[in-house]
């Protein structure tokens, strides 16, 4: 479930749920800032492939037995649109973003937030503002993505029904994650919204767009450990913990496919986003 504009929203909800319920659904609704590729006059923010800008004493990410990291995306946090996100997003310096892509073995190791040592195929460098740092080659085992500069506008972010900042406004003794009796569960308000997107997009902030389901889940069931049952309480609990950093979708102008037009994933709880702790993010990813 992708983006759409607030006033589309706005309009969508009133006419498919009473007005109290339309209300109190779109004050739960959290601004996201959407990254599509820059062109014209548009404000560079970022870039999808190219080449990364990272210090000369930080090496290019490797997962150890794997090989090298492929090079996403980077993001310049102070060309970002300031106070547009309710997380403390950084005001200045470069995130960048790196995954084990599978390029080096078909695709067949996976990162996964079930398996804690997987986590080392998904990595973000952070460089501090005024940290000098220079444009570094992809190396030779890999092929580099195409370099797609981008752009950012804010946007509210839909979450779904079944997401637990929703389900425990709507429904607190539902079953958590499970669909329940109320109107934003009804067939004619998911469809309506599922008309209103596209693809899952390019995102920073905001609610994850998921391509299956709640993303904090997938992550919250990591962090708690890979024995943790599904049905546990706890999860509905850790899953609000996390918030997204960034989320990067399969792209065609960049050659990027992850799966079957899946998206990849990037959370972090607040804290350790407040610290610039960003080795605490967890990875994962959806497809279709």
């Amino acid at each position: 479930m992708t983006q759409t504009s607030s006033g589309a929203l706005r309009a969508l909800a009133h006419e498919h749920l009473p007005a109290d319920i339309a209300e109190r659904w779109l004050g739960l609704l959290r601004p996201g800032l959407r990254l599509t590729a820059a062109g014209g006059d548009d404000a560079v923010v970022g870039q999808l492939g190219g080449e990364p800008r990272l210090p000369r004493d930080v090496e290019w990410p490797v997962w150890e037995g794997n090989g090298p990291l492929s090079f996403i995306a980077s993001v310049d946090c102070a060309a970002l649109p300031q106070g547009a996100l309710d997380i403390p997003f950084p005001a200045s310096g470069t995130l960048s973003f790196f995954y084990f892509d599978g390029q080096l073995d078909d695709g067949e190791t996976v990162v996964d937030p079930a398996d804690a040592e997987s986590q080392a195929g998904a990595r973000i460098v952070y460089v501090p503002a005024g940290t000098p740092a220079d444009a570094r080659t992809t190396p030779e085992e890999l092929d580099a993505y195409p370099h797609i500069p981008l752009t950012a506008h804010a946007d509210l972010t839909v979450a779904e029904a079944t997401h637990p900042r929703i389900q425990q406004a709507f429904a607190p003794e539902a079953e958590p994650f499970e669909e329940y009796e109320h109107p934003v569960c009804s067939e004619e308000f998911t469809d309506a919204l599922w008309e209103h997107t596209s693809e899952v997009g390019h995102q920073l902030g905001g609610t994850p767009q998921s391509v299956q389901g709640p993303v904090e889940l997938e992550v919250a069931h990591g962090a708690l450990g890979p024995d943790t049952d599904w049905h546990d309480p706890r999860l509905a609990d850790e899953a609000e913990r996390w918030v997204l950093l960034a989320q990067f979708d399969s792209d065609d102008a960049a050659d990027m496919m992850w799966g079957d037009m899946g998206c990849l994933y990037w959370l972090i709880r607040r804290t350790d986003l407040a610290d610039l702790r960003f080795d605490r993010a967890l990875f994962t990813w959806q497809c279709c």
